[in-house]
Formats: structure tokens, sequence, C-alpha cells
């Protein structure tokens, strides 16, 4: 079946065949040339390639252009091609240092391995599926990272349809299984254990605990608060930057702490703070630039390991730091908060997000729900045996 105003069609012999037009010398007049292969894609390639080597050279046939489209791209390897995309993206100010560095583990820990010494002549679609879909089915990976790794997978390739003579095709990811774990927040009765501790000689580290349970702030975002974020007038707190521990470039285990602007733009938020969490707060101020580390950012290191440390003392099993945040945004939904206001202050891009990860009742409130059923049931059974005596 031919594919309409493209000129290109399935023979009955199962190739198929593209058309484009040449202008012939000896002739002296354009003539329709074909050019075959097994597949839509395949073709499509071919022909685009050809055109391209034909417009860049007066000189060539069309014969010849068919020729170095074959041979010209079989010493171009995956990796190089990579390993210059990665040398653009360093450059595009608008990726932060954390997605640089994505990028980077992603290449060199999935796609250098599976395609690094393939000639782009090699990236057909099927083979492409092929190579990637097998190296996936070897490694369990969450979901977020396969989806990262067709991402960066298909950059390259468009990369390289830009930068060389030929046009590699986009690989559309397979589905996901999109179900979404329940989050873990503290119970009630952890959370009742957790702030009578936090609130027993405060100390700078319970204090950002007790920040992230009242403002359910991202640890990133609670390590590099500053005093100037504070507005003590109108008690609210501004959410501008993130700091994380990033890997050195050119180094495999030597680190350092990268102060960025937060995950999204929608992170760059206010946030109102009860007075009694403001006063508490002011209670540490000293003239140093960040509230929590002094001259420069906490370590979220640091930070986590106190966070053990407390959950430890108070006899709480351990669930991680943004268990906190969580906790924050359970507690909104089940006060009555609504879907758009608690999405503004959590930073998430968009209400979806917030419902997909909060809009489910907690246990402790199931329980209460059931209760109450229980009450109802109660009272029609006494009203009924009040009727039948």
């Amino acid at each position: 079946m031919g594919r309409h105003g493209e000129n290109i069609r399935k023979r009955k012999d199962g190739r198929w065949e593209a058309r484009y037009m040449v202008y012939d010398t000896q002739k002296g007049k354009k003539i329709g040339k074909s050019v075959y292969g097994h597949t839509y894609d395949e073709v499509k390639r071919k022909r685009a390639n050809i055109i391209y080597l034909l417009k860049n050279s007066s000189k060539k046939t069309d014969s010849n252009a068919e020729k170095q489209e074959k041979n010209s791209l079989k010493d171009v390897l995956f990796k190089t091609v990579a390993e210059q995309w990665l040398v653009t993206t360093k450059a595009d100010d608008n990726l932060k240092p954390s997605t640089l560095e994505k990028y980077s583990v992603i290449y060199h820990t999935h796609l250098k391995e599976v395609f690094g010494e393939t000639s782009l002549d090699t990236l057909t679609e099927s083979f492409v599926k092929e190579k990637i879909s097998n190296h996936l089915a070897t490694v369990m990976l969450a979901c977020n990272t396969q989806k990262g790794i067709y991402c960066v997978l298909n950059q390259i390739l468009k990369y390289a349809s830009t930068r060389y003579p030929i046009i590699l095709p986009s690989i559309k990811r397979p589905s996901f299984n999109k179900y979404q774990k329940p989050v873990k927040i503290f119970t009630e009765a952890e959370q009742s254990k957790l702030l009578i501790a936090l609130y027993y000689q405060t100390d700078i580290f319970k204090m950002a605990m007790l920040l992230c349970m009242f403002a359910g702030l991202r640890i990133g975002e609670t390590c590099s608060l500053k005093w100037s974020d504070i507005d003590s007038d109108n008690k609210i707190l501004t959410i501008k930057r993130t700091v994380q521990r990033l890997y050195v470039e050119g180094f495999k285990t030597k680190t350092a702490l990268v102060e960025t602007v937060p995950k999204s733009i929608h992170s760059m938020r206010e946030i109102p703070l009860p007075n009694s969490i403001i006063k508490l707060l002011l209670d540490f101020q000293n003239d140093k630039e960040y509230i929590f580390g002094g001259d420069k950012p906490l370590d979220p290191k640091t930070m986590r390991n106190h966070y053990k440390k407390i959950l430890k003392e108070v006899g709480i099993t351990y669930k991680t730091f943004h268990t906190l945040r969580h906790t924050y945004a359970t507690n909104c939904v089940e006060g009555g908060v609504d879907t758009k206001s608690l999405c503004e202050l959590l930073g998430h891009s968009s209400v979806k997000i917030t419902l997909n990860y909060y809009m489910h009742p907690s246990i402790d409130t199931k329980r209460r729900y059931v209760d109450k059923l229980y009450d109802f049931y109660e009272k029609i059974r006494g009203q009924n045996e009040g009727k039948a005596s």
C-alpha cells in the first residue's frame, strides 16, 4: 500500500520502493529513480540520504550518491555521536547539572554497552528496538529509569540525524506499568512520638525536620534555605533553590555540593507557616547566611544521618526523609486542603501529580470511617431491638 503524496509504495514482491528525481546530464532533463528496502522507514531514510548527498555535491551522480550513502556512515560509531551530543548538552545553560549528570550516567551505564560499537548505517528501527528491548529485559530497572533511557537514546538519534547525512528513527517506548505504589507516611502514633521528640531540646537538625513537617519541603530545599527566605512579618517561607551532591566531572567517586534552582519552575513557591514555627525558627537566627548550614548549605547526607539517628532514638521504623513531605501532604488532604492549593504548596508541576500521589486516604482515616459505619449500624440495630421489644 502506497503512502499518499510521498512517492513511497510497497511492491508485490514485499519490498518497499521510494521514488525521487535526479537530473540526467546526458539527457539534459530530470528523470525518476528508485531506491528499495525491506521497510517503509528504510527506504525513506535511504532516499533522504541520497537527496542530501546530491544537493551537497553537484558533481556527484545519483549512483555515486547511493554508493556514498552506503559507505560514508560505516565508520561513524554510535559512541562517537553520543559523546559529541554529551558535549553539546553541557553547553546548554537551560539544563541543570543534575540533568546533565543523569544523561551521562544513562549513556555510560546502558547505551554505551548496547550500541557503542555500532555504526550509524546499522541503526534501523527494528535493530534499535530489538537491542534496547533485550537489554532492558536483562536488568531490573524502575519505570522512570527506563523512560530516561528511551529519552536519552532518542535525543542521541535525533542529534545524529542533524549532524550526519542520515535520518534515524525515533523509538517509541513501550507502555510501562502505570500502577502507583501508595506513598509511605508516618502513622498518627509515629507522628505523635516524633513531634514530642522534635520539640524536646530542639536543635538545628530537629528544627529542619519540624519545618519539613509543617511545610512539606524536599531535603535539598531544606538544606539550602537562607535567612533571607524567611518573611517573619507575613509568616511566609520562600523556596528559591535546592542543593544536592553530584559527581565531579572526570571523577567516578569524587563529589561536590551543587546549589541550583529548584526541581522545576513550579518548585519556586511561597509557603505560609504557623506563627509558632516562625518564632521557634528565629530562636536559631544568627549572622550566617544559611539557616541550617551556616556559611554554606547543609549537606543533605549530614541531614539524613541526623534524621536516621532521631528515628532510632524515638523507636520509629526507618522511612526515607521524603516521608516527612508525604506525611505533610497527606495531613493536608485529610485536613480539607483543596487539590489546587496543595499542588502549589508542594511545588508540583500539575494537579494530576498531586491527585495521583496523595488523593488516597491513610489507614487511620479508613479506620475512622469504618468505626463510624459500625456506630451507624449499632444505632440502627438498637432502634430495631427497641421496636421488637
